[in-house]
Formats: C-alpha cells, sequence, structure tokens
C-alpha cells in the first residue's frame, strides 16, 4: 500500500499549464486500488483546493465530491497514537509537525512508501521511504 500526501491530491486537480507534467503523473496513481490517505491529508486537500487564491480553485461542491470519492482509500484517522507516533518523529528527524504526522498516519496503516513532493526523496523514516514522484 502506497500513502499519498496532500500535493499529490492537488496536483491531480491543476489545470495549470506549468503543473500540467506533474498532473500527469498523479492521475495513475489515484487510479490504484492500493492508495491510503490520512484525514489530515484529506482537510489540507479540502483547505488548499478552495481557496480563493489559488489560480484554479474549486468550488466546495466539487472539493467535496473529490474527498467522498477517494474514501475509497484507506483513510488514517487523526488518533492520539498518530499524534504520539507524530511526535517521535519529529525529534529523532526534525521534519515539521505537519510532516512527521503524514509519516505517523502512513506507519499506522502499515504503508511502505510515502509519495510527496515536500520531504527528502529516497530517504526511510521508521519502515516508509520516501518517493518523489516527480524526479
Amino acid at each position: 500500500m502506497i500513502f499519498l500526501d496532500t500535493n499529490i491530491l492537488l496536483y491531480s486537480i491543476s489545470t495549470t499549464a506549468d503543473e500540467e507534467s506533474r498532473r500527469a503523473k498523479t492521475v495513475p496513481l489515484l487510479e490504484r486500488d492500493d492508495c491510503a490517505l490520512s484525514v489530515q491529508v484529506l482537510q489540507e486537500f479540502y483547505v488548499q483546493a478552495t481557496r480563493a487564491s489559488r489560480p484554479d480553485p474549486l468550488p466546495h461542491d466539487i472539493a467535496a465530491g473529490l474527498i467522498r470519492t477517494w474514501l475509497r482509500f484507506r483513510v488514517q484517522e487523526n488518533t492520539v497514537a498518530v499524534l504520539e507516533d507524530a511526535l517521535e518523529i519529529k525529534a529523532a528527524h526534525g521534519f515539521s509537525f505537519w510532516d512527521s504526522a503524514i509519516i505517523a498516519a502512513a506507519r499506522a496503516l502499515g504503508c511502505r512508501e510515502l509519495y510527496s513532493e515536500d520531504l527528502s526523496h529516497g530517504r526511510e523514516v521508521d519502515g516508509v521511504r520516501i518517493i518523489n514522484p516527480f524526479r
């Protein structure tokens, strides 16, 4: 199972010309059956996808509909255990809290790979390998 970070979801809906190649790489990821997300990722997606300053903001109903579609994937809830793991990851590896929470959610679901543009490509953190699909 692979875990998808928020930026993967955001590139999949981008309509800007300079992000076309990234969109082309993310859409096939979202067509897989072995994806996982977290509530945090879905929340971040909604906030970023609908923000007025975005070049192509989504209306609420479309953003909410996409989130409902992605609920077909395994979704990690925000739990105390994920919070505690995120704090440990942050202390041990120096990631931001929010990035640490993404890694903790991936670990909680048993994901071996985390697809993200924002983290260190190729780095392994507590059994989760970070993959930047745009490299």
